[in-house]
């Protein structure tokens, strides 16, 4: 049988394997998903409400392993891996029960009931910069309607995928839950597989590839496809709040994260000190391995991610971009904190999504300037305005599934995104529901 082997992201030393499922063997797998389904959706909601948060109870035994596998496999420092961990364990329960909540029965009056029925067999496609809670974020309102499930995993963090799914497998029925291993050919196999969801986080490319493939059956689809999320700075900001987001949003998780801040527009008139600022306390900010104290930027997580960051690096630097901090080039694995003034619309640094440490700033002198090139992309996940009165006009403007005044984006509503950063959403009781099937019963 073929394996996946995982890699250290420091040494690219073996961690260790995993069996590959072959696309040859989707169909089987596919199977057992179909026939393990009928039996969990005849349980009823909460049935397999209390089955599943009895089967997150058992990860209480693993959270040392987990925390220390999404360390080692993608370079996570321990306390933001611990974070991950323990959130996703502790908050099943809270969220176990506003899933199964959302998905009861609404009566219409005496003539009949809206019901949300499973949809059958889901596949889930995630991501390896949260590699625990991103596939959590969708696996739990997909069991919990009754579906089964197959998770593709990303072929960065086998490991940690693998120690999850055999944990939550000890307590769930046979096949309600399994796991396909492997590369894009893998995932493609998925996809094209006798399967009736797609719920996928992960690059614009591949969602479109996932949009096309799914077409023919016409399979539901769920796909968070990554942001290219602008910042505005307004001259009536609060410039350290603004400066404190700014260098957390843009550095957080080794900046390999979707809803990072990748653009800084700041108003002419503030930017000299918010410059300054931002040097200042970018500079506090080490980057080294997970286990080294004080660390809070990690490894890129492979050569290849860490080549496309470079490659932002030197363009901006060739096309006149101002390194504040840092250089255009850093040797593998690490990048350390940069901070790079005068980006402009004709650089990847501006048009691409960079996922690596380094904030980007642009300066304005009009604010329509500044809100036009913030909506001149793609990406539509988030946008955050810092700013005193008119920070609300600026905000309403945001071409973005996610705005945010003052603050990050996200958190109280679902997890949203516009444009082609999404298709379809989850979280919250709208985004619980796009995992079943709605049926009008007229009595």
């Amino acid at each position: 049988m073929p394996t996946l082997t995982s890699y250290n992201p420091i040494d690219r030393k073996p961690l260790g394997d995993v069996l590959i499922t072959e696309p040859a063997d989707m169909p089987a797998v596919v199977l057992r998903a179909k026939n393990a389904q009928k039996s969990w959706s005849a349980l009823s909601l909460g049935e397999r409400q209390q089955k599943i948060v009895k089967a997150y109870e058992a990860l209480n035994a693993v959270d040392d392993e987990l925390t220390l596998l999404i360390s080692k496999e993608m370079g996570k420092d321990h306390r933001r891996a611990s974070y991950e961990v323990g959130g996703t364990i502790q908050n099943t329960a809270y969220f176990a029960q506003e899933i199964a909540q959302a998905l009861q029965s609404e009566s219409m009056g005496r003539e009949g009931e809206m019901q949300y029925r499973p949809l059958g067999v889901v596949a889930v496609i995630s991501p390896w910069n949260y590699p625990l809670a991103m596939a959590n974020n969708l696996l739990l309102p997909a069991l919990i309607a009754g579906n089964s499930v197959v998770l593709k995993p990303s072929e960065e963090t086998p490991l940690v995928a693998e120690l999850f799914v055999s944990t939550l497998n000890q307590v769930l029925p046979e096949n309600v839950l399994q796991i396909a291993h492997g590369d894009a050919e893998t995932g493609k196999a998925l996809v094209n597989a006798d399967i009736n969801m797609v719920a996928f986080t992960g690059s614009l490319a591949a969602g479109k590839h996932i949009m096309a493939s799914a077409a023919s059956g016409l399979k539901r689809l769920v796909m968070e496809l990554g942001g290219n999320d602008p910042l505005i700075v307004m001259a009536s900001a609060d410039i350290d709040k603004a400066v404190q987001f700014a260098v957390a949003s843009s550095f957080e998780n080794t900046g390999q994260m979707c809803t990072s801040t990748e653009r800084v527009y700041v108003d002419e008139r503030v930017a000299d000190e918010f410059e300054q600022k931002v040097v200042a306390l970018a500079r506090r900010y080490q980057a080294g391995p997970w286990d080294q104290q004080h660390v809070n930027i990690g490894p890129i997580v492979n050569p290849k991610q860490h080549a496309n960051v470079l490659s932002q690096l030197e363009d901006a630097n060739a096309k006149g971009a101002k390194f504040l901090l840092g250089k255009p080039h850093y040797e593998l694995p690490y990048i350390q904190p940069t901070v790079v003034t005068g980006i402009t619309p004709n650089m990847t640094l501006e048009q691409d999504e960079t996922f690596g440490p380094v904030v980007a700033i642009s300066r304005f002198n009009h604010l329509s300037e500044a809100v036009e090139r913030a909506n001149a992309s793609p990406y539509g996940l988030a946008a955050v305005v810092f700013g005193g009165a008119g920070a609300n006009d600026v905000a309403e403007q945001m071409e973005a599934g996610m705005v945010a005044i003052n603050k990050g984006a996200g958190g109280l509503g679902p997890w949203v995104g516009a444009k082609q950063s999404g298709f379809g959403f989850h979280g919250t009781a709208a985004g619980h529901r796009q995992f079943s099937q709605v049926r009008v019963i007229n009595k």
